[in-house]
């Protein structure tokens, strides 16, 4: 079954075509990766799924439902999540309050927010900084405590927007294997990423974008070896010979 459905999507602002006549589909369990260059319409897209743009044109579904111009916070109750390329965490309060502000989206109760945003932080190896200001984690911790608060909204299918920017080998490394695990556990997961060996490793699927139009789909070796995929984005370092 599919939990997402993006058919013909057009986002315009003004005279700029952003995201041009997009389609594809997530099936319940997948990962599947999105790149293209710097300007594509990647976040875009991003947008328009989590509600933040309203499609221009075109019909996105979650879950079987059409949510074109259902607001955000709506959709996050109904199971649908995203991070952000910023991070912006509430800075002063420490990282359990953080991950908590996600919990409040299932519970309204404090101490069950609590309960549920320790079990995120367990689950992503991350309790020992629960008491942590927001304001003193390096990179690497606000990457994973904007995937705690995300966690925390208990999704069903989590939008990954270059969660692993401006991290070092070794924890790109760890994030992978982190997402590994968030599908293992039943979450759909649709991720943005310009790390290629990080995305190449993840992803069941790659879709490309290129000018906000949809150049390739298939697997990590079939968009590897494509040609316009190689020209538009990649590079000959990346040929599947």
């Amino acid at each position: 079954m599919n939990i997402l459905e993006i058919n013909n999507l057009v986002k315009d602002f003004g005279g700029l075509r952003a995201v041009d006549t997009l389609s594809l589909s997530i099936e319940e369990g997948e990962i599947l990766g999105m790149i293209g260059p710097n300007g594509a319409g990647k976040s875009t897209a991003f947008n328009c799924i989590a509600g933040v743009y309203a499609p221009t044109k075109g019909d996105v579904y979650f879950t079987g439902k059409k949510i074109n111009g259902v607001r955000p916070w709506n959709l996050c109750k109904n199971g649908l999540a995203r991070t952000f390329q910023i991070v912006k965490p509430f800075r002063s309060k420490s990282v359990l309050y953080n991950v908590m502000v996600g919990s409040f989206v299932t519970t309204d109760k404090t101490a069950v927010a609590e309960e549920k945003a320790l079990n995120v932080l367990k689950i992503l190896s991350f309790e020992n900084k629960k008491d942590e200001r927001a304001g003193n984690l390096t990179i690497a911790e606000l990457k994973r405590l904007e995937v705690a608060r995300a966690l925390a909204t208990e999704p069903k299918l989590l939008l990954f927007d270059e969660v692993m920017a401006g991290l070092r080998p070794a924890e790109v490394d760890e994030m992978v294997q982190i997402i590994k695990n968030l599908r293992d556990q039943g979450i759909t997961i649709f991720v943005i990423e310009h790390i290629m060996r990080a995305i190449m490793a993840l992803s069941d699927r790659i879709v490309v974008i290129h000018f906000g139009k949809k150049i390739a789909e298939g697997s990590p070796q079939e968009v590897a070896s494509d040609e316009n995929v190689i020209k538009a984005y990649l590079g000959d370092e990346y040929v599947v010979s």
